[in-house]
């Protein structure tokens, strides 16, 4: 780390060289130069104190040249008593070394002025109606082993209906499942802590209730796995982040005390990408079951691998942007991402307030509903959450609704993006992936749905919001990077935290709230597309998973078939290679969009394809 002196010899250009190093943004503040006097030369560790340097206008041109504006000496001169003040503010408020769990004292609402969402008062979960109960014979006479696939890869359904009717015990499923985990794990890299005291404990307790006539539910008695930041007390939390990985939280998640509730076993704690990033954490990298030379893509990593390899009955994720959508497709699984507001994040890591949800990752859609009814809610903390209702109905009358679809994004590319070798051969991945679109929109037409041509939204400028997540998730996790522990960090690329948090910084408070602004036109010309259409159908990348995230729509991902042996190879064949995705033997995803708190409807709508195409069936060939 360089001397605090150093700053004595910092002269304009040696300033700018710094700040270019650091990855500053055309967007800076001139008052950036707050942070820039306190950090540059001190190797992303904070400074305070006597160790900060008085403010000079030479300092000020530099930020100002940065930031694209022009000043004079005289407004130069004013501006330095201002800024000076600003610096003694921000040191004071550095001083309170807020924790994660502290929330901005605004609340980020997703709902336009004028939109009405459904409520209900009173036990809207006892409206839930689930499909009929499967005929589970087959599986009971199999009996529960450590190599029974057909029963590992049961749905939560059949599960409950085993579990219920005392064919099949919960502790004779859970050690089934904490088997598999313990024989996958050297391979797919998924669990990050076993939960089985607490497991086993629950397991028999759930076979005693049932036996005594007090059945809870249908996800009673089954075992799920929660991502690494859910806190359970007594075990750890690590957020799969190294420098946390003995970091003890004494409460459970609202998630957590909800699905205890419900009489559900957790049986692990699944591994994360670091801080939510990605699928490498302090372990390695997480694997995807159907290619374990490719990473499970994440940060809901251990979620979808884990569920993907048969390993447990249903397990959370999250996603601020694509963590429960890349994982599902990666590796295979069914995905519900929630409204934003619909499922407290009380005892969850925060990395963006406004950005972040949690939800289910399972082998079908109803088991998501399932797990979602369970969950969702206001629990009294979490201010973000909204009294909306979700009315789970495997019986939705789904022929009413009206489907649209993403037209352009269905398109099969014309020509590659330049001449280049790699861009052919990302010109032949996408063709070859795009027929598996045009199939899913042919079984759509085939079951009689009539599909009405959409588009997103023009004008919006989606990716041009996305720093305020990355602002959000700067302020966060402050502590990492003035005290320098950000350095203890797996991934230490220019796209991975500890980089993104430096740049973060110096995105200024002014464009945060002009990119707020910016989101409000966003969610208003979105409400205006939905307005038109109960369901979109799209590919699960592309334009709408940043604009879908950024305005809180729901998204329910669903498997979509798996690529043949004639698939282009990936563009890196190297085992964990961050460019090894797809290829010959990989599975492929659709999602289905909804408005504001449809959930439900979505996910009805959802599982009729999902039944109808049958993908949701298929196993990764693991020995």
């Amino acid at each position: 780390m360089s001397g605090r002196g150093g700053w004595q010899g910092l002269n304009r250009r040696r300033f700018l060289a710094v700040c270019s190093a650091a990855g500053v943004g055309q967007t800076l503040l001139p008052g950036v130069l707050l942070g820039m006097a306190a950090e540059v030369e001190s190797d992303g560790a904070g400074v305070s104190g006597a160790a900060l340097l008085k403010i000079t206008p030479e300092m000020i041109d530099a930020a100002a040249a940065i930031a694209g504006l022009r000043l004079t000496a005289e407004q130069k001169a004013m501006m330095l008593g201002g800024l000076s003040r600003q610096r003694d503010s921000v040191e004071v408020i550095r001083t309170l070394k807020m924790p994660n769990s502290v929330a901005p004292a605004f609340v980020f609402d997703p709902v336009p002025a004028g939109v009405k969402i459904e409520t209900e008062p009173g036990p809207v979960r006892d409206m839930m109606r689930m499909s009929a109960a499967p005929d589970v014979s087959r599986l009971a006479a199999a009996g529960v082993a450590e190599d029974s696939d057909d029963l590992a890869f049961a749905s939560v359904r059949e599960w409950a209906e085993l579990v219920k009717t005392r064919r099949v015990s919960s502790v004779a499923l859970t050690k089934m499942y904490l088997a598999r985990l313990r024989k996958y794990d050297p391979l797919l890299h998924f669990v990050i802590t076993y939960t089985e005291e607490r497991a086993l404990a629950q397991a028999a307790a759930a076979d005693a209730e049932i036996a005594a006539g007090r059945y809870r539910g249908p996800l009673h008695g089954i075992p799920w796995g929660a991502k690494d930041l859910l806190a359970v007390k007594g075990y750890a939390t690590t957020w799969g982040a190294a420098g946390f990985e003995q970091q003890s939280l004494d409460e459970d998640a609202t998630v957590v005390k909800r699905l205890d509730a419900a009489g559900a076993v957790l049986v692990a704690k699944l591994s994360m990408g670091s801080l939510a990033q990605g699928d490498l954490w302090f372990g390695g990298r997480t694997r995807n079951p159907w290619n374990p030379r490719q990473g499970s893509s994440g940060s809901s990593a251990g979620s979808a691998s884990a569920v993907a390899a048969g390993c447990v009955g249903f397990a959370i994720g999250t996603e601020t942007l694509g963590s429960i959508s890349a994982p599902c497709t990666r590796c295979g699984v069914t995905g519900l991402r929630p409204t934003f507001g619909f499922v407290p994040r009380t005892g969850a890591m925060a990395l963006s307030w406004t950005m972040d949800k949690i939800g289910p990752i399972a082998r079908s859609v109803e088991d998501c509903a399932l797990v979602l009814s369970a969950i969702y809610g206001p629990d009294g903390h979490d201010r973000s959450v909204r009294d909306a209702a979700f009315r789970w109905d495997a019986g939705f009358d789904w022929k009413m609704l009206r489907v649209g679809y993403l037209k352009s994004e269905f398109d099969v590319p014309a020509k590659p993006d330049g001449t280049s070798e790699g861009a052919k051969r990302d010109f032949a991945r996408r063709v070859y992936d795009a027929k598996y679109g045009a199939a899913a929109l042919d079984t759509l037409r085939n079951m009689g749905v009539k599909l009405v041509p959409m588009e997103m939204p023009h004008g919006c400028h989606f990716g041009d919001m996305t720093p305020l997540l990355e602002a959000e998730a700067a302020a966060a996790f402050e502590e990492l990077t003035l005290s320098g522990r950000d350095r203890l960090l797996t991934g230490q690329k220019s796209y991975d935290w500890p980089n993104q948090f430096r740049v973060a910084r110096f995105y200024s408070a002014v464009d945060y709230v002009q990119a707020q602004r910016a989101r409000t036109l966003a969610m208003a010309a979105m409400e205006k597309m939905f307005a038109d259409v109960d369901v979109m159908v799209t590919p699960s990348d592309g334009a709408q998973l940043t604009a879908t995230n950024l305005t809180g729509h729901p998204a329910v991902i669903v498997p979509n078939g798996v690529r043949g042996d004639g698939a282009p190879l990936p563009e890196k064949t190297g085992d964990g290679d961050v460019g090894n995705v797809g290829g010959p033997g990989t599975p492929v995803s659709i999602t289905f969009l909804g408005a504001l708190y449809s959930d439900a409807r979505v996910a009805a709508f959802a599982r009729v394809y999902q039944r109808e195409s049958a993908f949701y069936l298929m196993r990764p060939p693991l020995r």
